[in-house]
């Protein structure tokens, strides 16, 4: 579930300052310090996988934050939990590699065997994918 199910443009949010400090400027980091709240003004696609906001913050001014550097607030205010559900892309077979672990092996005949290649391969390439 992404960001857009939970939100809409003109809700307020709260800003994770930690998350996002080191590539804000002063005057921005500032604002936050003054109201860690802001209101959503738009979505923006951020590196052609997930979504941003473009927040308007105390001080007027407008920046766009990624998805986690964010929290989402109910209608008290209060900030709602992150929760990562992986299963909702789940199968046998994406759990059976995310359980894979490679350790490195030592003796020629272990380096030779097909079955240890196949799985260095697959523990290589796991997080490509």
């Amino acid at each position: 579930m992404s960001i857009l199910d939970k939100v809409k443009i003109g809700n307020s949010v709260q800003v994770n300052l930690e998350m996002s400090k080191d590539r804000l400027t002063k005057e921005t980091i500032d604002a936050i310090n003054v109201s860690s709240l802001g209101k959503i003004s738009d979505f923006r696609i951020t590196d052609g996988k997930g979504i941003g906001v473009v927040l308007k913050l105390s001080n007027g001014e407008e920046q766009w934050f990624f998805e986690d550097e964010i929290d989402l607030l109910d209608e008290n205010g209060c900030v709602i939990k992150k929760t990562k559900n992986k299963k909702e892309n789940s199968n046998f077979i994406f759990d059976f590699i995310s359980g894979l672990n490679y350790e490195n092996k030592n003796k020629v005949s272990e380096l030779l065997n097909p079955i240890n290649f196949f799985i260095w391969l697959v523990v290589s390439f796991k997080d490509i994918f």
